[in-house]
């Protein structure tokens, strides 16, 4: 066997490890963290987002409605905290390809012994990890970094008229943000605080 022989075997195998993803719970029932494998060699390197098999194995079996990219150009600036309403419910997995955020998930499920509890986790280009965020979660994030892209994908589409969010500022959810805040649109600081009256989401 030549040289050449031997350098496509070990790129085989280190290709099907990508496919490997493996999975860490958070103290919230069905919020999970992904970490992956990369293939890197002297051409460059190789991260997959998303295989249908290796998710599935880690629990996610919806299908994908789509996949959009967000950049933030600012550090400091936080989005959110956003969700649909069912029956709209979406989970969303959240990866940042470039840069880094603080990523923030809130159960919102009525149902749910760690309702209005929320996790973090960092986000980065170079841990390689995303968060599975399960329907009846809202999300935010804070970019740490200049210029973040962040990857969404899926399993509802968008709907306008099921969309809600929280405020970011509400100190009742006891989101501490890592960095000085720079920037919050218009829109997320419009967002209602929660009152009495909110009594979550009912997931079926």
């Amino acid at each position: 066997m030549n040289s050449q022989e031997n350098k496509l075997i070990n790129y085989s195998k280190k290709n099907m490890s990508l496919d490997k993803f493996k999975k860490s719970n958070t103290k919230i029932k069905d919020l999970i963290v992904v970490n992956r494998n990369n293939f890197i060699d002297s051409r460059g390197s190789l991260l997959r987002i998303f295989n249908k098999k290796g998710f599935n194995k880690l629990g996610y079996t919806e299908i994908v409605d789509s996949i959009n990219v967000t950049e933030v150009k600012n550090k400091g600036t936080i989005k959110g905290f956003h969700f649909q309403k069912p029956p709209h419910s979406e989970i969303k997995i959240v990866t940042c390809i470039k840069g880094s955020i603080s990523d923030v998930a809130i159960d919102l499920r009525s149902s749910s012994k760690t309702f209005l509890c929320h996790h973090v986790e960092k986000l980065s280009e170079r841990n390689k990890k995303s968060l599975i965020i399960p329907k009846g979660f809202a999300h935010g994030f804070q970019a740490l970094e200049n210029n973040c892209i962040i990857l969404y994908i899926h399993s509802n589409s968008y709907q306008k008229k099921s969309e809600s969010g929280l405020n970011v500022l509400d100190k009742k959810l006891n989101v501490k943000w890592p960095i000085k805040i720079n920037k919050i649109s218009k829109r997320d600081r419009g967002f209602k605080y929660i009152d009495n009256n909110f009594k979550g989401l009912k997931i079926e």
